[in-house]
C-alpha cells in the first residue's frame, strides 16, 4: 500500500472502530457503515476516496482489518472495536496454546493483572508468533505472553475467531499466562 492508502486506513480504522460521529458516519449495532456514506462524509474532511480506492485498502491491508457485508453495500473492522458492537462472532473452541505479543514495560502489570481488554472491547491472540513479536515491538522490547486457552476453554472462558483470524477474549487471568524465555531469539 501507498504511504497516502496507509493514512487513509489509519483514518477508516479510527472512525469504523472509536470515533464514528468524528466524520458523521453512523454504524450500526454491528458495526456496519453504509459504505457510500462513509465515501461521501470521508471526502467532505477532504480525503481522496472512491468505492475503487477503498475497495484496494481492504484488499491490500496486511492485517485483514476490514470486512465488506455479503451484499457489498456495507463495510464494518474485523476487530479492535473501543466502541460497543457485537461482532457476531460465536465462541468457538481455541487451541491448547494462543500467543499475545506486548512490550516488556507492562510484563509486570501483566503478571499481576493478566491481559486485560482496555480501551478495547476484547483482548486479542494470535497463534503466529511473528505476529506476536510484531506487536509486542510497537510498545518496546516485545515479549511474547503464552496463554493456556485450552485450558480456560475448559474452565468456561469463552474465545471467538475473528474475520481476520484474530483470536478475542474478554480477559486473560494471570493463572494462564506463561511469559516465553527466549522471545529474543525470535
Amino acid at each position: 500500500m501507498s504511504n497516502k492508502d496507509i493514512d487513509l486506513s489509519r483514518c477508516l480504522c479510527y472512525i469504523l472502530r472509536h470515533n464514528p460521529s468524528s466524520a458523521g458516519v453512523r454504524v450500526n449495532e454491528h458495526g456496519w457503515a453504509v459504505i457510500d456514506e462513509l465515501i461521501s462524509r470521508v471526502s467532505a474532511q477532504g480525503w481522496e476516496i472512491d468505492r475503487e480506492r477503498l475497495e484496494r485498502i481492504v484488499r491490500e491491508d496486511d492485517k485483514t482489518r476490514y470486512s465488506f457485508s455479503s451484499d457489498g453495500t456495507m463495510i464494518r473492522c474485523n476487530h479492535g472495536h473501543s466502541i460497543t458492537v457485537d461482532l457476531e462472532l460465536s465462541a468457538t473452541q481455541p487451541p491448547e496454546v494462543l500467543l499475545h505479543g506486548t512490550g516488556d514495560v507492562f510484563v509486570e502489570a501483566i503478571r499481576r493483572e493478566g491481559l486485560i481488554s482496555g480501551a478495547r472491547m476484547y483482548v486479542h491472540l494470535t497463534e503466529d508468533r511473528k505476529v506476536a513479536m510484531s506487536v509486542g515491538g510497537r510498545h518496546g522490547k516485545p515479549v511474547v505472553f503464552r496463554v493456556r486457552s485450552g485450558e480456560m476453554a475448559r474452565d468456561g472462558y469463552e474465545f471467538f475467531r475473528s474475520a481476520s483470524g484474530v483470536w478475542l477474549t474478554w480477559a486473560v487471568p494471570p493463572k494462564y499466562l506463561e511469559p516465553e524465555a527466549e522471545t529474543e531469539a525470535l
